[in-house]
């Protein structure tokens, strides 16, 4: 797994050398991954000349879908963004940085409650590794959306194709014994 996250480090600084910018990191858990975690993704691609999606397996957390499935699904969602790439994330996130090389750690913000939560850690981040968090306020299409109503939302039996891509949706139909999702708007279209 080192060797791994050490040759994507390496692979992303290449990049870096030819005058595309600098390497941030966007962890989460991704369980699923969300409309609104794609959004802060493109923007931070934007922000940062080179992407990695932290998929992690959060030990404070009971996961739905398992770290494989999340991989896939994210990679899914992020194929077309120039410059990101998708690698598990296991351990601290202050050492994966390090290791990689990141000289950022992007998080999304929705609320207050966000906050609350994601300060503390961004303040352990820079105090382990000397690496600044950049907390990007949510879209307003997207605020009110996180895994756990999307879960909810697919769970009964509604319909999530506004917050995810058709194949998160078909994952969520799996998960929960469906045969197949119910999907309305198409996912490309919400994100234009």
């Amino acid at each position: 797994m080192r060797t791994e996250v050490a040759e994507l480090g390496q692979e992303c600084w290449e990049e870096l050398a030819r005058g595309r910018g600098s390497l941030a990191v966007v962890p989460g858990s991704f369980d699923p991954v969300t409309l609104g975690h794609v959004d802060v993704i493109e923007r931070a691609a934007a922000l940062f000349g080179s992407v990695i999606v932290g998929v992690a397996d959060n030990a404070a957390k009971r996961p739905l879908l398992d770290v494989a499935t999340r991989l896939e699904l994210v990679a899914g969602c992020v194929a077309d963004l120039a410059g990101v790439r998708v690698a598990r994330l296991d351990g601290l996130l202050a050492e994966f940085c390090r290791a990689v090389g990141a000289t950022a750690i992007v998080k999304g913000l929705r609320g207050g409650h966000d906050w609350g939560h994601e300060a503390p850690m961004a303040l352990v981040n820079r105090e382990l590794t000397g690496v600044e968090t950049v907390l990007l306020v949510a879209a307003p299409d997207w605020a009110h959306v996180s895994s756990s109503i999307v879960k909810d939302v697919a769970r009964h039996g509604g319909d999530v194709g506004s917050y995810v891509s058709p194949d998160v949706a078909a994952a969520l139909a799996r998960a929960f014994g469906r045969a197949s999702a119910r999907v309305g708007v198409g996912w490309r279209g919400a994100l234009d």
